[in-house]
């Protein structure tokens, strides 16, 4: 077998690829455009295209694509063959730059939330050379995928990438301008470093396709408990079945000819549950790497006869999937500004990066939680299998006593500023010593980056990078402009400032457990939004202070915002109005039928037993209990059936929604509880899709 070593990237336009088909002077353009963000340059374009182009055809690519993240789930593209006509008329395979760099597939049929009418089809990908072009392979079939950004004629955001890329820039000038502040020349670019942790579930692929919810929504939308379920904690970290242990190798050995650096596989809490997570990486190429990866994943699957389920709450009553993205900040001198050390500087953009995010979330807490707003993490949010809907902050017990120590300063002085440089410098022993982590909270300090854990198990983690950057640019110009105010010595007067912002966050900051009745009623107290449903959510993306917050930032424009709030609300209610009429049929087609059929045999019987004198009261009783059951689904059903009508009516798309999440959501969730009960009674020959227990306990 070879070595991982030895075929990592392969598939990857890596700078291995370019080395060998560019010369030197474009490969260094080139990495100039990659490592600093500079525009490409047009005179290396063609030399660009041409090597790709061999590299791919080399591999035996046929096609091209540019591959983008518009704003639905799951990602873009459109194939172009490489032959062209050469001044003869004869086939050739010809590629040039202007086809690399930017493509024009049709803009009409994406979701914009009104940015693009139907009549105004043109929308434009172009080319983002700093997540490297890549193969795909599907049996003899090979396509060169680049990946790109979507914009509208007009420039107005189309995708999910564009505004993170926005942000990252933002959060780079607000960033560097501080460093400027404080002395500090050698830092010239600040980037994201990234490592996203993929929760997902594995099922017997010809049982779900038994299931219409499975099949049509993603999730289960009826299930009584299994005999067997999560109760006796076996699960995590247990040891995998042979079966799934084949499925993850060549899954490994698939993301790994991309170059996706996955590291870390295991069982999760629930049954039939798992885990992957990759190294860090630069933020765009891990959002990148892991909307590859789930796609990776489906089509592995479909070899070894499983389904990937990468719904944020596929079953009731089991854990539900999510992301943890981990994030944190650094700069071209290898400088990470949450990893302490023995550097006083270092340590200074350390509290200044706690301060800022702190600062960020706590006047604009809202938008992670509307980052993350959805319909399936609706239900799994405050689940006690995730963190609640309250956004908070922990920081641990060690990092905690640093910043209330900070917060108790009168007059910074030399000594006090060396005990605050030891006690940072103390942190990573500490944090790996003594600290726990917080796995209740949303948002965890956990040793070097901070970890975010509301992020859904199906989301494009784009948005949550985007929210993130721009809270912390927002938390660096804060700090910024209160040292500009101040005279004197700029570190020492840092020192103030963060002992400012951490007086005023203390609101966010939960050392807690998150999961408790108690931290509700603290958060209230403290002025906590506490946001449970998605149409709540994107309200936030809709004040003046948030609009204000991004425009000022060249994050989204006034029109891009109230755009992404249209499509969000408008995908919320699809995915509902998909949930009801597929709840209505299956129980008129398959649990309506199932307990008439049960009924049947039960008369049946009782029938027989009467004709030789014997009487089954019981028997009687349990008819009469599964025909009152019978008429009380076929209720449900029927007033869930007026909504979902009613919302087909409805042009107001925020009073649909709203519909959805009340009386729609309510009904839903009272019709499943009936069907629920009727598969505990009806003979599990007669009940017509596949169980939980045969769902989770089969693999």
């Amino acid at each position: 077998m070879k070595r991982v070593s030895e075929y990592f990237g392969e598939l990857t336009f890596n700078r291995t690829a370019m080395r060998q088909y560019l010369n030197k002077e474009v490969y260094h353009q080139l990495l100039d455009t990659i490592e600093q963000e500079k525009p490409l340059a047009e005179e290396i374009a063609p030399a660009v295209a041409h090597a790709m182009k061999e590299w791919a055809i080399k591999k035996g690519a046929t096609h091209f694509t540019h591959w983008f993240q518009p704003r639905r789930s799951g990602t873009a593209e459109k194939h172009d063959s490489f032959i062209s006509y050469d001044e003869y008329g004869n086939i050739i395979e010809r590629f040039s730059s202007k086809q690399l760099i930017q493509s024009e597939p049709d803009a009409s049929s994406f979701p914009s939330g009104g940015v693009r009418s139907t009549f105004e089809a043109r929308g434009y990908t172009a080319w983002d050379p700093g997540s490297p072009a890549f193969l795909v392979q599907a049996g003899n079939a090979s396509t060169l995928v680049i990946p790109s950004v979507f914009l509208s004629f007009t420039g107005d955001v189309l995708d999910q990438k564009t505004p993170m890329l926005r942000a990252q820039r933002a959060l780079n000038r607000s960033c560097l301008r501080l460093q400027k502040r404080l002395g500090n020349r050698f830092a010239r670019q600040v980037r994201t470093w990234v490592g996203i942790e993929q929760e997902y579930f594995l099922l017997h692929r010809h049982l779900a396709r038994q299931r219409p919810d499975l099949r049509v929504c993603g999730r289960t939308l009826f299930g009584a408990p299994p005999l067997k379920g999560q109760e006796m904690e076996d699960h995590y970290l247990g040891t995998m079945k042979d079966r799934v242990v084949r499925y993850m190798e060549e899954l490994a050995e698939e993301l790994y000819k991309r170059g996706i650096p996955a590291k870390t596989r295991h069982n999760e809490v629930a049954p039939n549950q798992f885990e992957l997570a990759c190294l860090y990486e630069e933020a765009r190429l891990a959002v990148d790497h892991n909307l590859q990866l789930m796609d990776i994943m489906k089509r592995v699957a479909i070899r070894h006869d499983l389904k990937v389920l990468l719904d944020e709450k596929p079953f009731d009553g089991i854990n539900g999937s999510g992301k943890h993205f981990n994030w944190s900040l650094g700069d071209n001198t290898g400088t990470r500004y949450l990893r302490p050390s023995r550097s006083p500087l270092n340590n200074l953009n350390f509290l200044m990066t706690i301060a800022a995010l702190l600062f960020g979330v706590n006047r604009h807490g809202g938008l992670l939680r509307a980052a993350v707003a959805g319909a399936s993490n609706d239900y799994r949010l405050g689940g006690f299998e995730a963190p609640p809907a309250i956004i908070s902050v922990y920081l641990g017990e060690y990092l905690t006593s640093i910043l209330n120590e900070i917060e108790g300063i009168g007059r910074v002085t030399d000594k006090n500023m060396a005990e605050i440089n030891l006690g940072i410098r103390n942190l990573p022993r500490v944090a790996r010593d003594v600290s726990d982590r917080n796995r209740t909270s949303p948002i965890a300090f956990t040793g070097d980056k901070f970890e975010f854990r509301a992020v859904g198990a199906s989301m494009n983690c784009a948005e949550i990078a985007t929210v993130i950057n721009t809270l912390v640019s927002f938390g660096f110009d804060e700090i910024y402009s209160r040292l500009e105010r101040k005279r004197g010595d700029v570190k020492k007067n840092a020192i103030l400032v963060i002992r400012e912002m951490v007086r005023e966050t203390k609101r966010i900051r939960f050392e807690g457990n998150s999961y408790s009745p108690e931290w509700d009623t603290q958060a209230r107290e403290r002025g906590l939004p506490l946001i449970q449903d998605t149409p709540s959510a994107l309200k936030e993306y809709s004040s003046r202070e948030v609009i204000d917050l991004f425009t000022q930032r060249k994050v989204y424009s006034r029109r891009e915002l109230e755009a992404s709030i249209e499509v969000k609300l408008n995908e919320y209610v699809k995915v509902k109005d998909i949930q009801f009429k597929t709840a209505i049929h299956m129980t008129r087609s398959h649990f309506l039928p199932a307990i008439h059929r049960y009924l049947g045999e039960i008369a049946r019987t009782c029938g027989r037993l009467g004709e030789t004198g014997i009487q089954a009261p019981s028997l009687q009783e349990d008819v009469q209990i599964l025909n009152n059951l019978y008429q009380s689904i076929r209720d449900r059903c029927r007033q869930l059936e007026k909504v979902e009508k009613k919302g087909i009516l409805l042009t107001d798309l925020e009073q649909k929604a709203r519909m959805y999440a009340g009386p729609g959501e309510g009904l839903l969730g009272k019709l499943r509880k009936l069907v629920d009960e009727a598969e505990t009674l009806v003979a599990e020959d007669l009940w017509p899709i596949p169980t939980y227990q045969e769902l989770l306990i089969k693999l």
